[in-house]
Formats: C-alpha cells, structure tokens, sequence
C-alpha cells in the first residue's frame, strides 16, 4: 500500500494542508493515521477520497454536502460534471488512483478511451501533461515506488512517440530546436511532449535525448547549428546543481538560445543569464510555440 504524506495531497488535489486539516477535525470523510512520531499519513483510499472532495468542491458542491454521500453518489456527481475542465481533471484523478494501486489494465484504458473520442493531440494536453505535472511532485519528493514509476513512464512514453510518428512531418518553420536532458534527468516525457508539440508546427527537431553531458550538446550544437536549445526538467539526481547547469550553458555556448521548461523552473528565482529564458508552465509553453 502506497503511503501518502498531507503535502502529498495537498500537491495532488491542489487543496491545502490547513484547509485539509480543518475538514479532518469538522467532517468524517478522511481519517488519516499517525507515525510512531505522530505524522500524519494517508493511503491510495483515503488520496482517492480528496480528489474527489476536492473536485467537487472546486465545481460548486459545499464540503457540508459532500460529507453526506455515500462513495457511489460521490462518483455519480462527478460523472454528472458537465464542465469539460471537469472532466479532464476527472480522467487525470482516476490515473493518479490507478497509478498507485498498479490497475495498469485500468491506466492504459483511460487512455485509450480519450484517445479514441478526443484525439492524441488532446490527450497529451488535456490528460497526460497535466497528469506529469501532478505526479512530477511524487518523483521529486520520492513518495512513489520506482516500480510505479518505470511502468507510468514507459506506457505514456510510448502514447507520446506514437503521436510524434503520427504528426506531420513536412517543416513550416525555419527554426531548428535541439532537444535534451542534462546529465542526472532521465524523465523523457516532458521533453517528448515538447518534441510532439514542435513537430506539429512544422518546427525542425533534433533530438538527443535523456541524460546528456553538457559537452555533447554543445558538440552537437557547433555542428548542426541549431536556433534553439530546449530543455525540460522534472526531476534530477541528487548532485544536480540548476544553477551550474544554468552557468554552464552560459558559459559554453554564450548567445545561444536556451529555453527551459518543467517543474524545476518554477522555485528558480535567481537572475537568469541573457539569452536564458524559462517557460514555468503549460499556458507559457504553449505561447512560445506559437513564436516559432
């Protein structure tokens, strides 16, 4: 059983930790235990409960009444959302469940069924980007089994590349983007993504990869000659320093565009180096395709 810290849930379901202690001590549908050192924690149940608390909530159902239904109402008001936003969120809750009990079957489904009705092209920005985000959170505090990890990984890993094999292939843009991960970042999907995103404007793609010496972009990049670096960063190693990744980018290939995306950027608050731009989140991503 997966083990689930307040601020876990509260990265999650976007509720915070007061507001979720209050609704501990005024209504009964969260009972969370305590460590031998009296923290709390919470289990795959309790995190599916304030998702959909939390849902609800956020489309106009009050706590007081929520605390009232039964499981099976609660599911049946969420099925009843009539809001697209709602639904979208819906779907990405019930992958972070099915993620954590490892119902993959379940996963790889959900899926598939909004690929069918929607398209891969709204699935990878209305479902699976908003679902790394959320889960983004997990990699970087390491309150997810790596087994977990591997298997959401390369199941969406293999959604994103069957989109880019499906997009289209002929360049409208004179821009070419080399695409990497710096040494320590082995989350792909983020930077795949960008890749499908790119590849559907008609931008030129150069693709190196996952966990790249900074050496070899450079080497790449004095050959190919490309108009944009793109990086997108979830989760590092341990030893991984943004900031001499950022000063080393600087200093290697000086007057080069850079452009970093992904949660990292978003607690950077130091004073980015010319040419060195960040894109915090999906609405600044998507912008700056547009530029190309």
């Amino acid at each position: 059983m997966a083990v689930f810290t307040i601020k876990d849930l509260e990265n999650l379901s976007g509720i915070k930790a007061h507001t979720i202690r209050v609704w501990e001590q005024r209504y009964n549908f969260l009972s969370p235990q305590r460590s031998d050192t009296n923290i709390r924690y919470y289990s795959n149940e309790e995190l599916q409960k304030i998702l959909n608390v939390a849902l609800l909530n956020k489309y106009g159902f009050k706590i007081s009444y929520i605390d009232k239904m039964s499981e099976t109402e609660i599911n049946e008001k969420i099925l009843s959302l009539a809001q697209a936003q709602a639904q979208q969120e819906r779907v990405v809750n019930e992958l972070i469940s099915s993620m954590t009990d490892l119902r993959m079957d379940d996963f790889e489904s959900r899926i598939n069924d909004y690929i069918k009705t929607s398209g891969i092209e709204k699935t990878i920005m209305q479902i699976l980007f908003p679902f790394l985000e959320r889960i983004g959170i997990l990699w970087l505090t390491s309150h997810i089994n790596p087994a977990q990890e591997h298997l959401v990984s390369n199941m969406i890993r293999q959604k994103i590349i069957a989109g880019i094999d499906g997009a289209r292939k002929e360049p409208r843009s004179a821009k070419t983007v080399l695409l990497f991960l710096p040494e320590g970042e082995h989350h792909e999907m983020g930077l795949l993504f960008i890749h499908y995103l790119l590849k559907t404007r008609g931008v030129k793609v150069l693709y190196l990869g996952a966990n790249i010496p900074l050496k070899d972009v450079a080497y790449v990049a004095s050959l190919k000659n490309p108009d944009i670096l793109y990086s997108h960063l979830t989760s590092c190693c341990d030893n991984f320093n943004f900031d001499r990744f950022i000063l080393n980018l600087h200093n290697r290939m000086p007057g080069q565009e850079v452009v970093v995306s992904g949660l990292m950027t978003q607690a950077y608050k130091k004073k980015l180096p010319p040419a060195i731009s960040f894109k915090k989140s999906l609405s600044e991503v998507m912008e700056y395709m547009e530029t190309l």
